[in-house]
């Protein structure tokens, strides 16, 4: 399970995630993976993305900036509020215990001092959060090394492409709303929430490592390798699995089905995770009878 937050950090925008390099570096070129969807009259790319990156990347170029420029819409997983409150409070909202269980209480002894130990060492005091789910604390403890590390949200590609976009005059569009995202974790059983939240903790130490070596994974654009690092875990907890992983690649998957009988070109923009291994949003379409093909050039 330790690579968990690994994938939770890669496919979701409500973790507010993920891309980056393992050290500051000269710009390089990437080159991440993209596909496409058509018919007569639509074609609709699909690109992965990571949510929060270092200086030195140059990813938005070549094939992936040719299928953008040519493309009349952008879709993403959400359109990310203006106000950065915003998102916090429909956190809060959903995040507060109902049975007023504390809890560190959910937690082993030996896990609650890990937990408490992994919460003070990223300036999150503990005790700010007992009256709160665990899958709160686990969504912070996967953001607040990687700030600490220097990765920037600014930088993620969904920021980079969002901005591009308004500034071209593009339309926006999205998969899900602020609340569906966020509310894929508060759903969790609790149970769950509870391996959620002690798998982040565990994986801490190594984060940067793991890291560093998706970012180069995705920028090499392979997504067979890049779903063995982030995918495979979840196949002990089917569950967690459906839930955040293929349940929405098969939503989404009809989505795109659907929009291929409106005339144009499309771009959309989703977490790497979901385009990459078993259960991927390509495979969902495979199932409903919709090929994709990998852009190469």
């Amino acid at each position: 399970m330790k690579m968990i937050p690994t994938l939770l950090r890669a496919m979701s925008a409500a973790l507010l995630m993920i891309g980056g390099a393992a050290h500051a570096r000269d710009t390089t070129a990437a080159s991440p993976a993209l596909w496409q969807v058509r018919d007569a009259d639509t074609t609709i790319y699909l690109f992965g993305t990571v949510h929060v990156m270092k200086p030195g990347i140059d990813w938005f170029d070549g094939k992936v900036k040719r299928a953008f420029d040519a493309s009349d819409e952008l879709v993403l997983e959400i359109i990310e509020p203006d106000d950065p409150q915003a998102i916090a409070a429909t956190m809060g909202r959903l995040a507060l215990a109902s049975d007023g269980v504390k809890l560190s209480d959910r937690l082993t002894a030996q896990a609650r001092g890990r937990y408490q130990a992994a919460m003070s060492a990223n300036g999150l005091p503990w005790q700010t959060f007992e009256m709160f789910n665990p899958w709160m604390s686990g969504m912070l403890l996967s953001v607040a090394p990687l700030e600490k590390m220097g990765y920037k949200a600014d930088l993620g590609a969904e920021k980079t492409l969002r901005a591009a976009a308004q500034a071209n005059g593009k339309k926006v569009d999205a998969l899900e709303t602020v609340d569906q995202q966020i509310g894929f974790f508060a759903g969790l059983p609790m149970d769950q929430q509870v391996q959620f939240l002690n798998a982040t903790v565990d994986g801490l130490p190594d984060m940067e490592k793991e890291f560093g070596s998706l970012l180069r994974t995705w920028e090499k654009g392979q997504p067979d390798k890049l779903a063995k690092m982030m995918n495979e875990s979840l196949e002990a907890t089917p569950e967690l699995a459906r839930v955040l992983l293929t349940g929405r690649n098969a939503n989404w998957a009809k989505w795109i089905k659907a929009r291929l009988a409106q005339p144009g070109t499309v771009f959309v923009a989703v977490g790497a995770g979901h385009l990459a291994g078993k259960g991927s949003v390509q495979d969902q379409l495979k199932a409903i009878g919709v090929a994709s093909t990998r852009v190469t050039r």
